[in-house]
């Protein structure tokens, strides 16, 4: 049995032409690859639409501590050794400042223990001083006291009794009693005993009663130092040889003897 013909179709003028070739069918690769490009694409609109929505959230990172190195661990060594050594220092320091509080503390009351015992030491300087003077003044006057029944009688005796008794009195310039005087107040208050009333200083003094030659002194006689009529001193004779008068600040009243300090010249009043 003869197998029938396949007619043969004529082929168009222009099918030499590549424009006006019939489509041909595209292989399966070609079609994977234009899958595979579609699918790149989804993706990265997939992944821009994803970005997008984290964007609008926090993102939490994990971060990852770096290895503890050698450098590291020695950085980490020195930095503990300078920690401990400044707090050795500060402790140092505060035990410091504690004993030097402690020892100005210490110093203060030691001060304020020596600064009573001096003030006790001078006020036992100051009452010895002050007895002392007050047994030497009582001893003159025991003396004076003894030596009252020879004194001369009459006005020149109350003269001579009424000097006699302010020995161991001060010496104050200016001073006219009761307890402190100067050379011509003594002198003058000792004659207004007696009613005689004798000028203030010693210039004056020089220049009232009658001259006197001071080889011929008599008890009650007034003595001066220094020119008739501008005399720096004045006393009065009192027998043997001495004198009573208001001498200096560091003497007071006192009895001399005129050995020691002759004066120039005398009168006499009484």
């Amino acid at each position: 049995m003869e197998e029938p013909l396949i007619p043969l179709v004529p082929m168009s003028h222009t099918a030499h032409i590549r424009s006006h070739r019939k489509p041909r069918n595209r292989s399966a690769s070609n079609l994977a690859m234009r899958a595979g490009v579609a699918g790149g694409v989804l993706s990265m609109a997939s992944v821009g639409a994803a970005a997008s929505a984290s964007a609008a959230e926090p993102v939490t990172q994990t971060l990852e501590l770096p290895t503890l190195t050698a450098d590291m661990a020695t950085q980490v060594a020195q930095s503990a050794e300078a920690t401990q050594q400044a707090a050795a220092d500060y402790l140092l320091r505060a035990e410091r400042d504690a004993a030097a509080a402690k020892a100005a503390k210490q110093a203060k009351a030691d001060l304020a223990v020596a600064q009573k015992k001096a003030e006790a030491r001078k006020k036992a300087e100051e009452a010895r001083k002050a007895a002392a003077e007050r047994a030497t003044r009582d001893s003159a006057r025991t003396v004076l006291s003894a030596t009252t029944a020879s004194a001369p009688s009459g006005s020149v005796g109350t003269v001579i009794s009424f000097l006699k008794a302010q020995v161991g009195d001060a010496y104050v310039m200016g001073g006219t009693g009761p307890n402190a005087w100067d050379c011509s107040g003594l002198v003058q208050a000792a004659f207004k005993q007696v009613g005689v009333d004798l000028p203030r200083v010693s210039q004056d003094q020089s220049t009232v009663g009658t001259d006197v030659s001071l080889s011929s002194l008599q008890v009650g006689d007034i003595l001066y130092w220094g020119a008739k009529g501008s005399a720096y001193h004045v006393g009065v004779y009192i027998g043997n040889g001495q004198y009573l008068d208001a001498a200096n600040p560091s003497k007071g009243v006192v009895i001399q003897n005129l050995s020691g300090y002759p004066a120039t010249g005398a009168v006499r009043v009484l």
